[in-house]
């Protein structure tokens, strides 16, 4: 502990005096994105999670306290997306902007409807969240629905800018609709078409383009992959000409191309968020336009 303060320390002193502008922090890279978008030169933005972790294990460095410390605003996903780190970070930060029911607190999910809610509680079922399935901004229309709501909490945060924020917010919807219109066209020939994931991340991207994205690597959401499941999916996929398995940066590679190996799949990195310096709108037209020339390149039939 005592070491943890030292580094907490050195790094406050690190930091440039603040500009005059809003300090947001992001737990993760997708809700960044959209922020940045919306503040643009208003705010400051910094990520919790790199683009390349899994958004349930964040390593719960003194940077982050740092971050945490100084930012007049934090964006969660919510959903227990971040319980497993984001509580310790925030009790460690001491910010009391950062408390619940505060301005600076913004949850995300606010006002959506979360898909997968469990009637009941039952963890031999795996990794099931009480909300619902926490990974909602793979939906198009889901981000414009947070990128809103951040706008209307950074204008609460800074009525000054109220306009400036809402004519970002204009230009983020307009461009949006524009790329969503075309995805759907894109996908259209597809609709109905399974893919096969690691995770059960993607519901929310599935039902939007008419997908099918209900078989797992993972026998249930957590847990990692066994012989006996794999075989099982082996045997599913060759059955409905499954042809094409996602996964993301943080998943064992190796699992879906043997499990490729024995079904003629394609093994496609489906990144879980935006890069570095890539809008919310460029990540969702890399994911649309990877998949479209997996399917192509497999022409299952299903």
């Amino acid at each position: 502990m005592k070491s943890f303060c030292l580094a907490f320390a050195a790094l406050a002193l690190a930091l440039p005096a603040r500009a005059g502008k809003l300090e947001v922090v992001a737990t993760t890279p997708d809700l960044g994105a959209i922020a940045r978008e919306i503040g643009g030169d208003h705010i400051t933005v910094a990520d919790l999670a790199k683009p390349t972790e899994d958004p349930h294990f964040v390593d719960a460095k003194p940077s982050l306290v740092v971050k945490l410390n100084h930012a007049d605003a934090v964006i969660e996903g919510g959903a227990e997306l971040e319980l497993g780190w984001l509580p310790a970070l925030l009790d460690n930060a001491r910010n009391s902007k950062l408390d619940t029911g505060k301005p600076g607190r913004i949850l995300a999910s606010e006002g959506l409807v979360l898909l997968e809610v469990p009637a009941t509680l039952d963890r031999s079922r795996g990794d099931v969240h009480a909300a619902g399935n926490p990974h909602y901004m793979n939906d198009p229309l889901n981000g414009r629905v947070v990128a809103e709501h951040l706008c209307n909490a950074f204008s609460q945060l800074d009525p000054a800018s109220a306009a400036y924020f809402r004519a970002n917010l204009k230009k983020f919807e307009e461009q949006l609709d524009a790329k969503l219109a075309q995805w759907q066209a894109l996908l259209a020939p597809y609709k109905g078409r399974d893919v096969v994931s690691y995770h059960n991340y993607w519901p929310y991207f599935a039902q939007r383009f008419g997908l099918k994205m209900e078989l797992f690597l993972e026998p249930k959401p957590g847990i990692p992959p066994t012989p006996a499941h794999l075989a099982e999916v082996i045997t599913k996929m060759k059955a409905d000409n499954v042809r094409v398995i996602v996964v993301q940066p943080y998943q064992n590679r190796k699992t879906a191309e043997t499990v490729a190996g024995h079904t003629d799949a394609l093994v496609l990195d489906f990144p879980s968020f935006p890069a570095a310096g890539q809008t919310y709108a460029e990540w969702m037209d890399g994911l649309v336009k990877s998949l479209v020339k997996a399917f192509e390149a497999r022409k299952q039939v299903n």
